[in-house]
């Protein structure tokens, strides 16, 4: 603790009375001790936050567009989006400690500490993480579902839980499994590709090249192809597209009430097995297309997963949205180079 201190990474709060000897120290920490971010990337662009080491958000910068981009110029959205926020921003990095990544796909990271994306569905190639980042800071890379789940841990639904399962619904779909308050990550860091678990044998081509698997039916592509296919008539393919099938099904609109039944029924299903699989204590929904869903159809959502789990295991859980809405994949992201300062608080780790 001395060490925090003396890095002027926590502060003394002042102190309360103990059961016997000396007061105890009150700390906590030093929002601008040190400054850390946090980018969501995903196939259309990134979203970059700025936190503060209170982990409020001090600033946000968006790249991308509205289709599928390579992965060159992924890497251009982030340095573009870092050089927005620091030049908004420059007296974080005289104080920065690293950029945290969200990524769509399987990060694995080698004994050398090297880490390595593999995005299938995306259709990139296998990329070193810090050639993602042509800027001079530390680079942390994990999932995006898994810094989903680690922000949810950190003080959201997850908190204090020992066992969840926390499912991020976007255009891709992944999961973060909580296990004995631990998150899983498998012997090469691939535990809770659920999207790519094949649930209909020679069922819908998916994303990663094979068919059948949950993202094509649960992602949002997926949902958008299988309204449109049945004769479903919208514009768009975000956040208002899906608030208008969820409209349409509320009015009784024959297509849009068949295609939500089949969403639910198959998310129940999915999510079932899983809670057959786990047991978990809670359920958390998250993601944008996640997140839509849980506000009209949590109910529906629910009782259909109980239906699909076995009786005894599917008593034992409770179900919730996301607790940061769409901050929460950045949000966890930033808490990987978080860990660095708390693991190792030297001052090495600030970059100027």
């Amino acid at each position: 603790m001395t060490e925090l201190i003396a890095e002027g990474l926590v502060l003394e709060a002042g102190t309360v009375a103990s059961s016997g000897g000396r007061p105890t120290t009150l700390i906590e920490p030093n929002p601008a001790g040190a400054y850390l971010l946090g980018a969501d990337v995903g196939e259309r662009g990134v979203a970059m936050e700025l936190f503060d080491l209170s982990m409020t958000r001090i600033d946000i910068e968006f790249r991308g567009g509205h289709s599928g981009e390579p992965i060159e110029v992924i890497g251009r959205d982030l340095d573009d989006a870092l050089n927005a926020l620091r030049a908004r921003n420059p007296g974080a990095w005289e104080k920065m400690v690293g950029l945290g990544l969200g990524l769509p796909g399987i990060v694995e990271t080698a004994v050398s500490g090297e880490q390595m994306l593999y995005a299938q569905s995306q259709g990139w190639p296998a990329i070193a993480v810090t050639d993602l980042v042509s800027h001079d800071l530390p680079i942390f890379a994990e999932n995006g579902a898994k810094t989903q789940a680690m922000a949810e841990m950190w003080n959201g639904e997850a908190r204090g839980v020992a066992e969840a399962l926390v499912v991020l619904m976007g255009r891709g779909v992944g999961l973060g499994i909580v296990s004995d308050g631990q998150l899983a990550h498998g012997s090469r860091s691939s535990a809770g590709e659920w999207g790519h678990v094949r649930i209909v044998h020679g069922g819908r081509l998916c994303r990663c090249g094979k068919h059948g698997c949950v993202e094509a039916y649960l992602g949002a592509d997926s949902i958008f192809t299988a309204w449109r296919e049945a004769g479903g008539v919208f514009e768009g393919s975000g956040w208002r597209a899906v608030g208008d099938l969820l409209t349409a099904a509320d009015a009784d609109d024959p297509i849009a009430v068949s295609v939500v039944d089949e969403l639910v029924a198959i998310l129940g299903s999915s999510l079932g097995s899983l809670v057959n699989l786990t047991n978990p204590d809670r359920v958390i929904i998250g993601g944008w297309v996640g997140l839509r869903l849980m506000e009209t159809l949590a109910p529906r959502i629910e009782a259909a997963i109980r239906a699909e789990a076995l009786d005894r295991p599917g008593a034992q859980f409770a179900l919730s949205a996301s607790k940061f809405g769409g901050d929460t994949v950045a949000l966890g992201a930033a808490i990987l180079p978080l860990n660095a300062v708390l693991n190792q608080p030297r001052a090495t780790h600030l970059t100027a």
